[in-house]
């Protein structure tokens, strides 16, 4: 089921990660912006921001109008290439609470057909905190497995909560100079402890993990960046990256 002009449909996936340790779980980080953790067979992907658009446009404000489409061709590619038993949306899966209600018959029929055969857990987030309308799917507060706690929003200010937490909600992005000029992605940030996920949805946009809103998760230096890259990602320690 195609949903977008032919020029935009090139989603190519290449189910290779990159393998990180987070309290003793090996996970894969993977160019799209998704969690792969293959001993779950589970796949994990934050903040889709499903019909943005819509909801701006019922405030005057016309963005470009395949944001829903976008994002849902490029999670079917991606679940596709991993086949998982298990997806997790941690949260903010629609930009508001009423944004599961507008979506067009075509994009329902596709998010349902891809939660077929396999469990499918919708987060709760800040934009949507409650469970989506007609939709399949169980919708929990937080999840947790193995040794791992996935939430929509970071704690802060409790290091034992940080443990094993794998976390949206912030857009990460980072940015680096190299060979004079400078480079913006979005981007995994992980200190080994906690991770937090970049955004996947089409007009999400990023905050640079530099930002102060990052401080009370990482301390300073001692973290790492993984920016996202056409079929690969670019891994930078915390003293390389700069703010915006």
């Amino acid at each position: 089921m195609k949903l977008l002009p032919s020029h935009m449909r090139d989603f190519m996936v290449v189910p290779v990660c990159h393998d990180i340790q987070i309290n003793g779980e090996t996970i894969g980080l993977h160019d799209s912006g998704v969690l792969w953790w293959p001993e779950e067979s589970t796949l994990v992907v934050a903040d889709l921001h499903l019909e943005k658009g819509s909801a701006y446009a019922r405030r005057g404000v016309m963005l470009p109008p395949y944001d829903t489409a976008e994002t849902l061709e490029r999670l079917a590619a991606v679940i596709d290439a991993f086949d998982p038993s298990r997806v997790v949306a941690l949260g903010d899966s629609f930009h508001d609470a009423s944004g599961s209600d507008r979506l067009p018959p075509a994009y329902r029929a596709m998010l349902t057909t891809l939660q077929i055969n396999r469990e499918w857990i919708w987060v709760t987030g800040n934009h949507d905190p409650v469970a989506p309308v007609r939709l399949c799917g169980e919708t929990m507060d937080e999840v947790k497995i193995g040794s791992l706690t996935l939430r929509h929003e970071p704690h802060t200010g409790d290091n034992a909560q940080a443990a094993g937490e794998i976390c949206g909600h912030l857009h990460p992005a980072a940015k680096v100079r190299r060979y004079g000029r400078s480079i913006r992605r979005a981007c995994f940030v992980t200190d080994g402890s906690r991770l937090v996920l970049p955004a996947f949805g089409a007009l999400t946009g990023g905050l640079n993990i530099m930002d102060e809103a990052f401080s009370p998760l990482f301390e300073p230096k001692r973290f790492s960046a993984f920016l996202l890259g056409d079929n690969r990602l670019y891994p930078f320690t915390a003293a390389r990256l700069i703010g915006d």
